[in-house]
């Protein structure tokens, strides 16, 4: 069973119906205790850092990530679940994160600082390629430059480069992935992404 943490925001029903699609079965669920007794989970994410940290805090739901974690059983982080695993991000100031990969979450530079052209605009808003650096069980049916959906104004900056396993270009090359042992986390919506996406969540699903 795969676990998509409900912590009060974020686009939980769209993931768990990807995973649906491709067979696997999902949860969607904001109780630890069966959070903790999934095989697999998921901490997807949509919006502010700050009120995600607050929210995962309040419901005790920190703890878990960690725990998941740490016992090694596979864990994905989309978008602001990828942000949050990270020390901390500039949004509203300096908020810390869980602080389990180390680095941070910056903001993209102003429209124009970015590009000579000065037409990029932020948020970083539809469809991308990415560029794979790590060929983890993932990717073993994704193309190198396949398409994928993002909507994010910040993107993290990982101090350990061995933890980069995609980027892509919007006028800066950024980190769009990672993957550290069991984690995987990608800053892209593979639930919005289509087959390419669905490629993604379907090995997930098989991890376990």
């Amino acid at each position: 069973m795969i676990a998509v943490i409900d912590y009060g925001m974020g686009n939980l029903r769209s993931v768990a119906k990807a995973f649906e699609t491709v067979g696997a079965p999902v949860t969607v669920t904001g109780e630890p205790r069966e959070i903790l007794k999934a095989d697999s989970v998921v901490l997807p994410g949509v919006g502010a850092f700050r009120d995600c940290m607050k929210n995962l805090q309040e419901k005790g739901l920190d703890r878990v990530v960690h725990e998941t974690i740490e016992c090694g059983k596979p864990f994905l982080g989309i978008c602001l679940g990828l942000q949050v695993l990270f020390e901390e991000s500039v949004e509203f100031g300096c908020v810390r994160g869980l602080g389990i990969i180390p680095g941070k979450v910056v903001r993209f530079k102003p429209p124009g600082q970015q590009s000579g052209d000065g037409r990029l605009k932020v948020p970083h808003m539809g469809w991308n390629t990415v560029s794979i650096k790590k060929r983890d069980p993932l990717f073993a049916s994704v193309p190198e430059d396949a398409w994928f959906y993002f909507v994010h104004s910040y993107h993290v900056v990982p101090d350990d480069p061995d933890v980069i396993a995609t980027t892509t270009n919007y006028g800066i090359e950024f980190v769009s992935g990672i993957q550290q042992k069991n984690i995987y986390a990608f800053q892209f919506h593979p639930e919005k992404s289509q087959t390419m996406g669905l490629a993604m969540l379907e090995k997930f699903a098989q991890l376990n």
